[in-house]
């Protein structure tokens, strides 16, 4: 099965930082319309698509959630000089904010760049320092009075970074979790007889706190949930077998938990018997740091739900190089959509 890929790199390079995911929202809401029969975005910026089982008229409710929301920043200070001071969105390795462009969303889209003190000036103990993010400013080429025509504080902040093939993978910043927006698109593309009401639901806020997840789930009482979002594939030099987590090019990988979730044994046993019916390539995973919206989709529905989530192997998390393979991206869409078409016909009572 071939990826769209240039869908996907539509999607990854819009710019949505928590709490501002506007123009993924717009992109979204356009692009589910012909696939769904409802479609609707709650207070909170959720984006709730509504898919009816045609067999089923007392059909049960799975929630899908894929998270709009990319890590960013938040502009916090302007100074004399024109230099921008941030806060994160999200969580940050700081080392890799060294030498990068940013966009300051403000009046109008503006690019500058992660600057910081030269090397050439440091002393010997700072140069083996880790940086931390207060480090950092954002250097505009404008004055003070050029950067505040359009740049005032609380303006949201992305990072700049266009999607590349390599090889049998894409690289791009917001794979995490552009990748699941996609992923959700696509199969609601080929779903054509869900077993249940399925609400696709693209959420916000994840890289805060699983905002969005909780309202959505709370709103939509769902009886099952998958989450779809990426996940540490740790498959790098110097990694030991037990930290890999997951692989590239291994398959699409059934969580098993995370640092928030235990996952439904009982979805963990269904999504791998239709992963084997079907044969799709699968690996399990267990994230024991980080944590998802299969958080939100499990607990904060009136009975809670018989939750789990797909996720996608990915290289380099959270930073502007982050690397998924196409292979495992077309079978996480193919074991998505096996599942919603196969829940009704598995013993849940067990």
């Amino acid at each position: 099965m071939e990826i769209n890929t240039a869908l996907l790199k539509e999607i990854c390079e819009l710019a949505g930082a928590p709490g501002y995911e506007k123009r993924v929202r717009d992109f979204v809401i356009e692009a589910v319309g012909p696939y769904v029969d409802e479609v609707r975005t709650d207070n909170l910026g959720n984006v709730i698509a509504v898919k009816k089982s045609k067999n089923n008229p007392e059909a049960q409710k799975v929630m899908v959630a894929a998270h709009m929301d990319e890590i960013g920043f938040i502009v916090t200070h302007i100074d004399d000089n024109g230099f921008v001071r941030f806060h994160t969105l999200g969580g940050f390795d700081p080392k890799t904010l060294t030498a990068q462009r940013v966009i300051i969303h403000g009046k109008k889209d503006l690019l500058g760049v992660m600057g910081s003190k030269p090397i050439h000036v440091m002393s010997p103990e700072e140069k083996t320092k880790l940086p931390k993010t207060t480090d950092f400013f954002i250097d505009l080429g404008m004055t003070k009075e050029e950067v505040q025509k359009y740049i005032s504080i609380g303006d949201p902040i992305t990072r700049d970074r266009e999607l590349v093939e390599m090889g049998d993978c894409v690289n791009c910043k917001s794979i995490d979790n552009r990748v699941a927006v996609f992923i959700l698109l696509e199969t609601l593309k080929l779903l054509k007889e869900p077993a249940y009401d399925v609400y696709a639901t693209f959420t916000v806020q994840e890289e805060v706190g699983l905002r969005g997840a909780n309202v959505a789930a709370h709103g939509i009482n769902p009886d099952f949930g998958i989450a779809l979002d990426t996940t540490i594939a740790f498959d790098v030099p110097g990694a030991q077998p037990h930290e890999k987590i997951t692989e590239l090019g291994k398959g699409t990988a059934i969580k098993i938990m995370d640092a928030s979730t235990i996952c439904d044994y009982r979805m963990v046993a269904f999504m791998k018997q239709t992963a084997d019916n079907h044969r799709i390539k699968w690996q399990p995973e267990i994230l024991t740091a980080g944590g998802t919206d299969t958080a939100g989709v499990q607990r904060m529905g009136k009975q809670g739900a018989i939750a789990g989530a797909i996720s996608i192997p990915t290289r380099h998390l959270h930073q502007v190089i982050e690397m998924a393979h196409k292979e495992d991206i077309a079978h996480s869409i193919l074991l998505l959509k096996a599942c919603l078409e196969d829940m009704a016909g598995y013993d849940w009572g067990h």
